[in-house]
């Protein structure tokens, strides 16, 4: 049986930075997944995540199934509503929208998702998903109808975190946004990280190997890379150079 969230904090207590590749299932064609996942064997990526803010496609199932043909990467799911569960991946991000106050993201959709999940063996982890102001209204943002975190406010952001991790869950979050034009502050990341025990995640925004590392330095246990991995899939091959 994966340990997902186990693994995850066995790397935080030896130090070992995690890179999640996050593919969205309405930009996926299925037709060319095998270059895909060849090109994610070959980063250096330690997990998969699958979701996003809309999906309209109907192809989760099958997209995860094809995937885990060739890659032994655990799956984890990051889901926008109710509707992007499957049985097919390794694990959940139960996601709470701490940033906003909208009772559907913060409660309503986890109650509707709750009895679907209790019928799959998905290990759960609880999440407190936090969206950071980036410079532009990202789809998160539009969908869940509510504002981010403005991005000088560290105080606020971390106390934040901190609530969310009081609260019980297992994983802070820190989101730009995908496509974001700004990233999350490094401050922010190391004032957040310094104040939690749990891991944190980072992404949204970070378009180079640089970004990854400087946001690994600020004290991101795990970065999240989707866009530009989208935009190239050679993204790690031509930023190698």
């Amino acid at each position: 049986m994966i340990h997902i969230y186990n693994d995850i904090l066995k790397a935080k207590r030896e130090n070992i930075k995690l890179l999640a590749i996050l593919l969205d299932p309405d930009k996926i064609d299925l037709k060319t997944i095998d270059e895909l996942v060849s090109k994610i064997n070959q980063s250096p990526a330690t997990h998969i995540f699958i979701g996003g803010s809309l999906v309209i496609t109907n192809i989760l199932d099958e997209l995860i199934a094809t995937i885990k043909e060739t890659c032994s990467l655990p799956i984890v799911l990051f889901p926008g509503n109710p509707s992007q569960i499957s049985d097919q991946a390794d694990a959940i991000l139960f996601l709470s929208l701490i940033s906003g106050r909208n009772p559907d993201f913060l409660i309503g959709h986890q109650v509707a998702a709750a009895p679907i999940i209790k019928k799959t063996k998905l290990e759960v982890i609880s999440t407190g998903y936090m969206i950071i102001e980036s410079g532009s209204t990202t789809a998160v943002e539009a969908v869940s109808k509510t504002k981010p975190l403005p991005r000088d406010n560290f105080d606020y952001a971390v106390a934040t975190a901190q609530a969310s991790e009081m609260l019980g869950n297992k994983l802070i979050y820190l989101e730009a946004g995908s496509g974001a034009k700004l990233a999350v502050p490094l401050q922010m990341i190391n004032l957040v990280a310094q104040n939690i025990a749990i891991p944190l995640i980072v992404g949204g925004g970070i378009a180079d190997l640089k970004g990854i590392q400087s946001a690994y330095e600020a004290g991101a246990d795990l970065v999240v890379i989707g866009t530009a991995f989208e935009n190239d899939i050679h993204f790690f091959e031509m930023n190698a150079n």
